[in-house]
């Protein structure tokens, strides 16, 4: 198969994480499915830059801000279609060949399985919740990877140039647009350093409720300040 696939992952002092979410990547490599890899940074001062340096990303700098970072990236894309994944979320064993066979439907978006980097009750919980509600609702994360062609991601207007909920926005484009999205039969597996910091029911909880205002219409940096807090 042709090269095709643009990889693009935001990134802010991502050093510790990024590593094993490039080495998962490396059989998509072999595969023949990837034609580049867009690392788009906002302002790291560890070694994140060096790394995606290393391993021969293309760097986009610009200010923090998850949306425009992402914008920033998907503008400069040259691959007919993209992945986009968060800098701690590796792609298990397997993705490649359930991803060639969605690239040869080619039908629509897809996303990925969601997994935590923990074992337990609480992580199985919270990750069958996001499964649940991104199979029931068409709503997933991006902790779950996005992949979807170029020209979907235009006729849907791209991603939104916010600090916050950049992901639900462009999820809730696509399905405006009437563009398909399917589940891959593969995991994504992504950090739960946040969730253990904060606890899984109160970070659980604390996300709904940022949803809640979201689609009450609470602006996305008014969201942001809250949420960093």
């Amino acid at each position: 198969m042709r090269a095709q696939i643009s990889i693009i992952i935001p990134t802010l002092n991502a050093a510790a994480s990024l590593p094993a979410t490039l080495e998962a990547l490396m059989e998509g490599l072999h595969a023949g499915l990837i034609r580049e890899l867009i690392i788009s940074d906002g302002g790291s001062t560890d070694a994140t830059t060096r790394i995606a340096d290393e391993a021969g990303a293309r760097l986009i700098e610009g200010s923090a801000s998850r949306g425009g970072q992402l914008r920033r990236a998907c503008a400069e894309a040259r691959g007919s279609w993209i992945l986009v994944l968060h800098a701690d979320t590796r792609l298990e064993p397997g993705w490649s060949t359930a991803l060639a066979a969605h690239l040869d439907h080619g039908r629509g978006a897809a996303y990925f399985r969601l997994r935590f980097q923990a074992a337990g009750l609480m992580p199985a919980l919270v990750a069958g919740w996001a499964n649940l509600r991104a199979a029931l609702f068409g709503l997933p994360y991006g902790d779950q990877g996005l992949v979807l062609s170029c020209r979907d991601y235009t006729r849907a207007g791209g991603f939104a140039d916010q600090p916050l909920m950049e992901d639900v926005a462009l999820i809730r484009a696509l399905r405006r647009a009437g563009i398909p999205l399917t589940r891959l039969p593969v995991c994504a597996t992504t950090s739960a350093e946040r969730y253990q910091r904060a606890g899984w029911l109160r970070r659980g909880a604390r996300n709904l409720w940022t949803l809640a205002q979201y689609f009450a219409g609470v602006s996305p940096d008014r969201l942001a300040q809250s949420y960093r807090r």
